[in-house]
């Protein structure tokens, strides 16, 4: 079983990625609630699943359960679960920028505007980085570039390319 948390910063293509995972044949949850978590990968690792790779959008907008998230991660840890964490990133400027394309609000209300929002995110995101096993900036990529970065972490050995030719004889 692989399982993915996908995280990072609010605008910097997290729902885009799981929406790539899935069309790679991960099994996709964007904003399960944090304390759900030990029980889907419990789910997960029951014999004779069907899902054999699972990804979580896992963010801000989880409200005050998204602080529980480094113990629930401990306790994955404990129960012997392996996961891994993908991490989006992006530059502030290009964060600015896609919020004000998208005329979204961003999930943090700070009163300083969204500059500050962004900054504060960042601030509470910094332990996710650092414990992350990959993270992608997206600041200067495609949704294209985006799938490449994808499959080259999480579609090795999963996906046949080019043309395969079999002869019998």
């Amino acid at each position: 079983m692989r399982l993915v948390i996908v995280t990072g910063m609010s605008g910097a293509g997290k729902s885009t990625a799981l929406k790539m995972l899935e069309d790679m044949g991960y099994f996709c949850v964007d904003n399960l609630p944090v304390p759900l978590i030990p029980k889907f990968a419990e789910l997960l690792a029951v014999p004779g699943t069907e899902m054999n790779k699972a990804a979580l959008g896992v963010d801000i907008r989880s409200g005050q359960s998204f602080q529980e998230l480094a113990n629930v991660l401990k306790v994955l840890d404990e129960g012997g679960c392996q996961y891994e964490i993908l991490y989006l990133e992006s530059s502030d400027d290009v964060l600015v920028k896609r919020y004000k394309e998208t005329r979204r609000m961003h999930p943090i209300e700070n009163t300083n505007g969204l500059l500050a929002s962004i900054r504060q995110e960042r601030k509470m995101l910094s332990a996710l980085y650092e414990a992350s096993d990959y993270v992608i900036d997206t600041s200067h990529l495609t949704a294209q570039g985006l799938l490449q970065e994808l499959k080259e972490i999480y579609a090795s050995g999963d996906t046949k390319q080019g043309l395969e030719i079999n002869v019998m004889a």
